[in-house]
This record gives C-alpha cells, sequence and structure tokens, in this order.
C-alpha cells in the first residue's frame, strides 16, 4: 500500500474574512478547514470520492489569530468495510515565531461513495506502530460510545415533532 497516503497536513495564514464577533477566527471556518483536511485525507487513502458521516468529540483548546499559520493534520486511525476515522489536529502560531500550539482536536468519520453515491470498500489500515495500535484501539471505544449515544438520543427523536 505504498501508494496510499495515511497523513495529510493543510497550511495557510488565517484571514481577515475568518474572523468572529470577538476578533478571533469563528469556531465554523476551523470546522470547514477540518471537513477539507478529512477529505483530502480520505480520498488519498481511499482513491475514492469520500463523504462526511460524523464530525465530533470537537475540542477548542486555544482560539486562532488573524494572520496566524494554520496546519490542520489529518491521519487514518481506523478503517471499516467503507469508512475512514480521521484524527484530526489543528495547530497555530505567530508566522514569525513558528511555535505551533494545538488549537482544535477532533475525530471525523468518512465514508467512500461509488458513482452512485453507494458506499463502497477501502483498503484496510493496520497499526504498525504501539501509537498507531492505541489510536486505533482509542477509535474502536469512541465507536462503541457513539453507538450508544444515538441510542439514547433516539429517545429524544421521538418527541420532537
Amino acid at each position: 500500500m505504498s501508494d496510499r497516503r495515511r497523513e495529510v497536513t493543510l497550511r495557510f495564514l488565517a484571514e481577515p474574512g475568518d474572523v468572529n464577533f470577538g476578533g478571533k477566527v469563528h469556531g465554523g471556518a476551523v470546522m470547514k478547514w477540518i471537513d477539507l483536511a478529512a477529505y483530502a485525507c480520505s480520498a488519498g487513502w481511499s482513491g475514492k470520492y469520500c463523504i462526511t458521516a460524523y464530525a465530533g468529540g470537537i475540542r477548542f483548546v486555544k482560539p486562532i489569530h488573524v494572520g496566524n499559520l494554520v496546519e490542520v493534520t489529518a491521519k487514518v486511525i481506523y478503517t471499516g468495510r467503507s469508512s475512514m476515522h480521521i484524527a484530526i489536529d489543528v495547530q497555530a502560531s505567530d508566522p514569525k515565531e513558528l511555535k505551533n500550539q494545538l488549537t482544535t482536536h477532533c475525530i471525523v468519520i468518512m465514508v467512500a461513495v461509488d458513482e452512485t453515491g453507494q458506499p463502497t470498500d477501502v483498503p484496510e489500515w493496520v497499526p504498525q506502530t504501539d501509537e498507531d495500535k492505541v489510536l486505533r484501539q482509542s477509535a474502536i471505544r469512541l465507536m462503541n460510545m457513539r453507538k450508544e449515544i444515538g441510542e439514547e438520543m433516539e429517545a429524544h427523536v421521538k418527541y420532537i415533532k
């Protein structure tokens, strides 16, 4: 699988159009960057068009300032039949100092689809290092927790009309 790309990093400057009312980069802009990186990573791994199925556990750790150099790193940490779990880290720094600080972290699940929009198989990712094995186990635990949360949320959906 040497032609598969497991990790990708997008780099750019945070622009004035990304700012919120508080003068920092808007969380919605960060979420867009996360989705772009997740797509680039999943398409690079699968060689197929991919769609976002889930984005969760988003932690905004520190603000991003206009003019910061932003790095959004996406890495495959688990694969299912058609899905890929992508760990995302967003880091930012003053471009004059280049001292990256973690600003945001989350997990995104992408699904590869065929020309008709139906899920299609993706290559299996097999962990090679101890760190990879820990990340894979974490993805599996999170998958089980999401299932429980989904079942619990069904009770709420029944009563919303």
